[in-house]
């Protein structure tokens, strides 16, 4: 399970830097002066955890379910921001709700980093005893607000067509999503297994299912009439 955590840390990391490519040079700053800031004031509660504290989260079940609640909400809002850039790319016209839509997703940065980030502080002060707890909180805060640039600049490099870095992203969100899932239940269904069939509820679920389609191919018909009509 550490093994799975360690990864999804990687790809949180990985992704937030690939989202940066898409923002502008100033904004790309102001996140990495947050990035640097935030090592260096933390170090005071950092310091007051453990190995076996964060071994006692990682075992909470209620915790690890509250925490992929977060992740599924940051990977819906990362998927969202790829699909509407995709979808202005290709039509290159959008109402204005979705303009603004895809401005404020694009601004925003993913806030699964600043946990990777506490962790990371904390196995630093681990990983060098009697190192001053300030000197490894800054420099860890420096290293990854370089990363960022250095990062950004790279898969710029690597991938300079847009399209490629919208794809990339959304396939890596679509793998945290899938390791979150493995790293939060912790081996545990949320819900049981049963050998009973609620009927009412499955017709209930069937005449909804029935009424949505019924009511999207109106919409759809709609729409491709008045289309003809402004031909």
């Amino acid at each position: 399970m550490e093994s799975v955590i360690l990864v999804l840390m990687v790809l949180v990391c990985f992704n937030f830097i690939l989202k940066q490519t898409f923002n502008k040079w100033y904004w790309v700053i102001l996140i990495s002066a947050v990035c640097f800031l935030f090592p260096g004031f933390m170090w005071p509660y950092a310091i007051a955890q453990s190995k076996s504290q964060i071994a006692l989260w990682l075992a909470d079940s209620a915790l690890m379910l509250d925490i992929s609640l977060i992740l599924t909400i940051e990977v819906a809002l990362q998927m969202s921001f790829c699909i509407l850039a995709a979808d202005l790319k290709s039509s290159g016209r959008l109402r204005k709700k979705k303009i603004w839509l895809y401005r404020v997703l694009r601004w925003f940065p993913g806030l699964l980093i600043f946990p990777v980030l506490f962790c990371a502080l904390t196995a630093a002060i681990f990983s060098y005893p009697g190192t001053s707890f300030t000197k490894v909180a800054w420099c860890l805060g420096a290293a990854f607000g370089l990363a960022v640039h250095a990062g950004r600049v790279l898969f710029k490099l690597l991938f300079p067509l847009k399209e490629m870095r919208l794809e990339l992203l959304f396939l890596t969100n679509a793998l945290i999503a899938i390791l979150g899932i493995i790293a939060t239940v912790n081996g545990r269904t949320a819900v049981e297994g049963t050998a009973q069939i609620n009927w009412s509820a499955l017709a209930g679920l069937l005449l909804l299912v029935i009424a949505g389609t019924v009511t999207g191919a109106v919409i759809w018909c709609i729409k491709i009439r008045k289309q003809i009509k402004n031909l």
